[in-house]
C-alpha cells in the first residue's frame, strides 16, 4: 500500500491508525448434527499478533471460487462462494471470516451443513467430520448489503463509490464481501464471477477468461491462477475506458481508468512498460501472467493498494505511486510476509524500489535519498518506532515505509552492490509465491554477503531511535 493524498501526511505523523468498525450479527443456519469422533474444531484465528481474530485454523485454502451479483440500485451483493481447501487436522467443525453478509445455506462436499454467525466467525459444521488431509469444498450461499471498514484515516474493503465500488482489502476488509481464511498466510487461487448493470465493469485480479451480456446485465469472469492473499482481492466497478495493450517482451496489459480521471492518469501509466522493464532488470522476472491498473474517481480515499496484478488507485497516480505498487508485486504479493508484524518487508522494498528508479530515470539517487531521511532529526516520525515490529497502530506509518528502505539501502552500502542486488533477485526468485520473515531475509543476506548481520538487522529494524552505528 502506498498513500496519494496522505502521503505526506503519513511522513509528518507519529502514527497511522488502523481502526476496524465490525457489525456484529448472529445467524444460525440448517442446524445439522455432526457426528461423534476424533476431529476438533479448528481455531478462530490463526495467532496473528495484530489481528488476533484474523484468519482461521485447521485447513489450508487452495482455490476461492466467487459468483456474485451486484445491484447498483439497492448496493445488495449476492452470490456463491465455493472454497476448495484440505484440512491439516481432523475437524469437527472449522470457521471463515465473513462480516455482516448473510448466509442462507452451507454445505460441505454436496452435503447440508450448519452454519453459525457471530461477528466476524462463520463457524461451519459438517455432517460428517473431516479427517486430516482431506480435500474437501464448502459453498455458500450469501448475500446483503456489504459495509466499508474503517478509521479516521481509510476505509477498507467494499467501499462505494459513485458509480461503483472499489475493492481494497488491506489489512483485514476481504471478509466484508466474501467468506474467507483472511490472514496473508493462507494464499490461494481465485475465480471471481461478478455481475453488474449493463454500463458498469467489473476489474479483478489476473487474466479476464469470460465475458458476456444479457438481460440488462454484464458478466466477467476473473481468473488468478497464481497464488493470492486475501486482502490482494480486488473486484472493482465503475463506469472504466479499458486499454488492453502488450509490454514489448509480452507482459499482457489491462488498464481501466475512470474517464473523469484519464487525461490526468495517461502520461504516467504509458510509463507502465518501461517501469515494469526496469523492475524486471532489477527484481527478476515478472511473477504474473498479467499487470495493469485500475485507476477510480474517489481522490478522497488517501492511498493506492497493490491488489495482485493491476493496483488500485483512487485518482490518477503520480509516477512514483505506480512504482511502488509495481514493486509490490515482487514483494508483497509474489513473496508474502508470514504475518503482518514483518509489514516492512512490503512497505520498505516498495519505498525503496521508488528511490531505485528515481536514480534510474536520472533524478534523486538512492544515496541522496538515503542521506535526507537519515538528516531527519532524532524527534522525527521516521524515528519514532523501529519498523521490524511496528504494532497495529503504527503498521503503515512512516518508519514501516522510511526506515524500512534506508535499511535496504544502509544493507546495501554495508555489504556492496552486487551482492545487494543478487540479494534482492534471490529473495524475490526463491519465495516466489511463497511467505517468508524478517529472519528468513536476514539469513539470505547472510548467506549471499558471507557477513554475520545481527547487529545490523538489530539496529535498523528493532532498536528504538536513530541508528548510529552498524
Amino acid at each position: 500500500m502506498s498513500v496519494l493524498r496522505a502521503y505526506e501526511w503519513f511522513r509528518g505523523s507519529r502514527k497511522a491508525t488502523v481502526a476496524a468498525a465490525i457489525l456484529a450479527t448472529l445467524l444460525t443456519v440448517s442446524p445439522v448434527a455432526a457426528l461423534p469422533g476424533d476431529g476438533t474444531p479448528g481455531a478462530a484465528g490463526v495467532g496473528d499478533s495484530y489481528f488476533p481474530s484474523a484468519g482461521n485454523g485447521g485447513y489450508d485454502v487452495k482455490h476461492y471460487n466467487l459468483d456474485l451479483t451486484w445491484d447498483r440500485a439497492s448496493g445488495r451483493l449476492g452470490g456463491t462462494a465455493t472454497i476448495t481447501a484440505t484440512a491439516i487436522q481432523p475437524l469437527s467443525s472449522f470457521n471463515l471470516d465473513l462480516r455482516v453478509l448473510q448466509v442462507s445455506s452451507a454445505r460441505v462436499d454436496g452435503e447440508a451443513a450448519a452454519a453459525t454467525h457471530s461477528g466476524q466467525e462463520l463457524v461451519i459444521t459438517p455432517a460428517k467430520e473431516l479427517s486430516a488431509h482431506r480435500s474437501f469444498t464448502v459453498e455458500i450461499e450469501y448475500g446483503g448489503v456489504p459495509e466499508t471498514l474503517g478509521g479516521p484515516l481509510e476505509r477498507i474493503g467494499w467501499i462505494r463509490t459513485d458509480d461503483g465500488v472499489i475493492v481494497a482489502n488491506q489489512p483485514h476488509g476481504a471478509p466484508t464481501w466474501f467468506p474467507a481464511n483472511d490472514h496473508p498466510s493462507d494464499k490461494a487461487t481465485y475465480t471471481v464471477s461478478m455481475t453488474v448493470p449493463d454500463g458498469l465493469t467489473a476489474v479483478g485480479n489476473g487474466l479476464l477468461s469470460d465475458q458476456s451480456t444479457a438481460d440488462g446485465q454484464r458478466t466477467f469472469v476473473w481468473d488468478e491462477k497464481r497464488p493470492m492473499a486475501s486482502y490482494l482481492v480486488t473486484i472493482t466497478i465503475g463506469e472504466f475506458e479499458v486499454t488492453e495493450s502488450y509490454t514489448p517482451d509480452g507482459i499482457p496489459l489491462y488498464v481501466a481508468v475512470d474517464p473523469r480521471q484519464s487525461a490526468k492518469a495517461a502520461p504516467v501509466l504509458d510509463r507502465l512498460p518501461e517501469i515494469l522493464a526496469y523492475q524486471q532488470a532489477v527484481f527478476g522476472r515478472y511473477p504474473f501472467e498479467n499487470a495493469g491498473a485500475i485507476v477510480d474517481n474517489l481522490p478522497d480515499l488517501g492511498y493506492a493498494l497493490e491488489t495482485q496484478t493491476k493496483p488500485v488507485y483512487g485518482s490518477a497516480p503520480e509516477e512514483s505511486i505506480v512504482v511502488h505498487e509495481m514493486a509490490h508485486q515482487w514483494f508483497g504479493d509474489s513473496v508474502t510476509p508470514k504475518t503482518w508484524a514483518d509489514i516492512w518487508l512490503n512497505e520498505g522494498f516498495a519505498t525503496y524500489a521508488e528511490w531505485l528508479w528515481s536514480e534510474h530515470d536520472g533524478g534523486v539517487t538512492a544515496r541522496e535519498k538515503f542521506d535526507s531521511e537519515y538528516r531527519t532529526p532524532a524527534d522525527g516520525a521516521v524515528w519514532d518506532f523501529p519498523p521490524g515490529d511496528p504494532g497495529a497502530e503504527n503498521m503503515f506509518g512512516t518508519s514501516v515505509y522510511f526506515r524500512g528502505a534506508m535499511t535496504l539501502h544502509a544493507l546495501r552500502m554495508k555489504i556492496g552492490d552486487e551482492p545487494f542486488f543478487t540479494l534482492l533477485r534471490s529473495w524475490a526468485a526463491r519465495n516466489r509465491y511463497g511467505n517468508v520473515s524478517t529472519a528468513d531475509f536476514k539469513a539470505l543476506s547472510e548467506q549471499i554477503s558471507h557477513q554475520q548481520l545481527d547487529d545490523f538487522f538489530a539496529a535498523w529494524l528493532y532498536a528504538p531511535g536513530k541508528p548510529t552505528k552498524w
